[in-house]
Parts: C-alpha cells; sequence; structure tokens
C-alpha cells in the first residue's frame, strides 16, 4: 500500500506520517520544499501516481477569506490529482463543528468537505475537536485589555498524537463514506481550559468568559465543538500532555 500524505511536514502531518508507517504502508511525503505545490497544482501528479491521498494540509490563516480560498484551490488541485494517479481513497481531515458553525474557518472546512464529497473518489473525512496547541494559540491572540475573551462552552480537545492516528487508521481501512469525529477523554469548559493553560506556561492574564468570543472566526453555542456521540475517544488528558511538553 502507497499513501501520499498533503501537509506531511505540519503538526499533525509528521505524525501521520509516523503512524502510517508504524502500520507498514509505504508513504511518500511531500511539501513545497520538494517543488509540490497544492495551490499551484506544481508537481502534484507525479507526487500522489500510484497511491491513495491524506490531505492534512492547513490554510495560512483561519481567517475566512483566507482560509476559504485556500481550501478551495488546494482541495480542487489535490482531487483533480488524484483522479488523474488513480487514488482509490482520499482521506482528508476537518474539524468538528462545521455542520453547525456557519463561518471562519468552519465555514471554509465545510466548503472543503463538500467538495470531497462530490468527488468520484471514495472517501473519508476525519473530524476532530480543537487540538491543545489550537486552544493555546488562541489564548495568544484573543488578548484584550481586561484578559483573554473566551466563550464558556463544552469541549473535549485531543491531542495531535490521537488526531494523527486516527488519520493513520482510517487511512489504512476501507473508504468510509463518511465522517469519524475524533475527541479527546474529557469534557471541559473553554474558558477553564484556557485558563488552566495560560497559568501551566506562567501567563498571568485573566480568563473572561464571554459568550460572544469567537474560535476560529464563529460565535459558538453549547453543542458546536461537542463531537457526535460515536466519536472515537483519544487517550491524552490535558495533565498528561501539560506533564509531557
Amino acid at each position: 500500500m502507497r499513501v501520499a500524505v498533503a501537509g506531511a511536514t505540519g503538526l499533525i502531518g509528521s505524525r501521520t506520517v509516523a503512524g502510517l508507517r508504524d502500520h507498514g504502508v509505504e508513504v511518500r511525503p511531500f511539501s513545497r520544499a520538494d517543488g509540490v505545490d497544492v495551490v499551484t497544482g506544481d508537481g502534484l501528479t507525479v507526487a500522489l501516481r500510484g497511491a491513495d491521498v491524506v490531505d492534512v494540509t492547513d490554510a495560512p490563516s483561519r481567517a475566512q477569506a483566507t482560509s476559504a480560498r485556500f481550501f478551495e484551490e488546494a482541495t480542487a488541485n489535490l482531487l483533480k490529482a488524484a483522479a488523474t494517479a488513480g487514488a482509490e481513497h482520499y482521506v482528508a481531515l476537518s474539524l468538528v463543528g462545521t455542520d453547525r458553525a456557519q463561518a471562519g474557518y468552519f465555514h471554509a472546512k465545510a466548503l472543503q468537505e463538500e467538495r470531497i464529497r462530490r468527488s468520484p473518489i471514495p472517501y473519508s473525512i476525519v473530524r476532530a475537536t480543537p487540538f491543545f496547541e489550537s486552544v493555546e494559540a488562541l489564548s495568544r491572540s484573543t488578548a484584550h485589555a481586561d484578559g483573554v475573551h473566551v466563550a464558556p462552552v463544552p469541549v473535549r480537545p485531543v491531542s495531535t498524537d490521537d488526531v494523527a492516528a486516527s488519520v493513520a487508521h482510517v487511512a489504512v481501512g476501507v473508504p468510509l463514506f463518511g465522517v469519524l469525529e475524533v475527541a479527546g477523554p474529557e469534557e471541559h469548559r473553554l474558558d477553564d481550559l484556557t485558563a488552566k493553560l495560560l497559568a501551566a506556561r506562567g501567563a498571568l492574564r485573566e480568563v473572561v468568559s464571554d459568550p460572544r468570543a469567537p474560535f476560529f472566526g464563529a460565535l459558538l453555542d453549547e453543542r458546536t465543538l461537542l463531537p457526535r456521540a460515536d466519536a472515537r475517544l483519544g487517550h491524552e488528558s490535558v495533565d498528561r500532555w501539560l506533564a509531557g511538553r
């Protein structure tokens, strides 16, 4: 079995490559450093030849316009090259909430999912809840004069290792023609989790519970970031993740 991985040098991509190799898969990672560009399409036909595809690419920004444009161009190019290469399985990483939130990065990922569904290539979509790293990074970019504004909504944050393991597992199986959701083993409130992550790195900023605070450009409700009942649950808790840093 041969699998080409788009976005192989990223946080999830590098772990997915390792997971696929643990499954005994011949992995073909590629990036712009190899002369392959998903946005322009350069080099894709050769990179995907004779391989199934794992798409863990990410947009350069969480802004709706930028991320939507990236996924529109990159996914179209990848799907076209995959069809030409005879790929029999296209696996893409998305995020929990794309079917509920209608703005920001969620909207961009929903457009990506729809394009994949319309493709003739057998597919699987893996939706993940927010990574620990994503929540921590957001706490650095949402500061106001009175503190960091975060919506008080439930979330089951997940480790990148658990997400990558799920992507690799799906990639070596039969196409789902649907969605697998992946989440962490614990439920937290997003504002409380943010405060815990800030305290762990010694940041003294106050966390302000704000129902109108956006996450990835979208307003959240009580269900937006929660997975379906049949979600695959990871193993790494927030305390274990913090201890391993």
